[in-house]
């Protein structure tokens, strides 16, 4: 199935089928010089199907894991890209979860001020949200995202299948970010994935949210700030764990949900935590980076009934009481 996100002159398809790794040359404009991204995590079968698919293909492979968002890994594309001849007219394809998406579209928005760049997610949690909507970044400091811009892809392909190769733990971190979606904006989906909804399903069902939310604020002014749901004390928590994202994010929806139990009984059931041990201070810390912040307020998304949502502002002081007191 397709689905278009409308943006005007930045508008793309999203082509969600199974087995479309082997068509990607066909949804692609692989006709030019291609730089294939992705990690050492995933199967390199992927990456080369991709690049049988292009006309010139070159493949770059980086660690795998948050490490790879960083200066010195953005620096290597950029030289590669330099050192291959690559000019505006080329492009870059993603191939892998969401470190690989981020730092393909930095990479690419600002080599030469920008080139083409496509996504072919390989993780759940990708695949249900961070793969579309344009949000491009790199580490600095021990801060996740904040280097970045926006930078939509001019397309991507999903295929479930590429999902077989992950263990239960990344699947249920990917759920984590379908949850985000379904608690915020959809009270079906809640329930389909409260019982058990297949993962067609639930991608389907969750990029109809991210698609409809980022055509009414694509560079995040004011909408787009319900999908950072979880995400603030998420990135405090992964900024000090060795957790993975949906795991944070799933700790981080908690203290900013009134329907707790519900929510923490969908969350075990998909076999995401829902209490941690952790130092509070240091992720108190890392909280006051957040990008959210403004002055001596923070806006945080609140879900005050399954399938909706609203911004508030708080103090960031009450704000981080009741983290601490979370986190206890």
């Amino acid at each position: 199935m397709k689905l278009t996100v409308e943006l005007g002159k930045n508008s793309y398809n999203i082509i969600i089928e199974r087995g479309a790794l082997l068509r990607a040359g066909k949804i692609f404009d692989l006709d030019r010089k291609t730089l294939v991204l992705t990690d050492d995590g995933v199967p390199k079968e992927y990456a080369e199907a991709v690049a049988r698919q292009a006309k010139d293909a070159h493949i770059l492979t980086v660690p795998t894991g948050e490490g790879s968002k960083s200066i010195e890994v953005f620096e290597k594309v950029q030289k590669t890209l330099l050192s291959l001849g690559f000019t505006r007219t080329d492009c870059v394809v993603a191939v892998g979860g969401g470190v690989c998406g981020d730092l393909a579209g930095f990479c690419a928005a600002s080599y030469m001020r920008g080139i083409d760049f496509y996504g072919v997610p390989t993780t759940l949690l990708s695949q249900v949200d961070s793969s579309i909507g344009g949000k491009t970044a790199i580490n600095l400091g021990g801060i996740k995202n904040i280097v970045g811009a926006f930078y939509q892809p001019k397309a991507v392909v999903i295929d479930p299948d590429t999902l077989v190769t992950l263990d239960k733990r990344q699947i249920s971190a990917g759920l984590a970010e379908a949850v985000k979606m379904a608690a915020t904006s959809d009270r079906e989906l809640f329930e389909l994935i409260e019982n058990g909804a297949d993962i067609d399903t639930v991608i389907y069902r969750s990029l109809m949210i991210k698609k409809a939310v980022v055509e009414a604020d694509e560079k995040e002014k004011g909408q787009r700030r319900i999908l950072n749901f979880g995400h603030t004390v998420g990135h405090g928590i992964e900024s000090v764990t060795g957790l993975y994202h949906g795991e944070c994010v799933a700790l981080g929806m908690i203290p900013v949900c009134a329907e707790k139990e519900r929510l923490k009984k969908v969350l075990k059931t998909l076999g995401l935590p829902t209490k941690i041990e952790v130092d509070a201070d240091k992720v108190i810390a890392a909280i006051g980076h957040d990008k959210k912040l403004d002055g001596d307020e923070i806006s945080v998304v609140y879900v005050e009934k399954i399938g909706s949502c609203e911004i508030r502002k708080m103090p960031i002081e009450r704000f981080k009481n009741e983290i601490k007191g979370f986190l206890k």
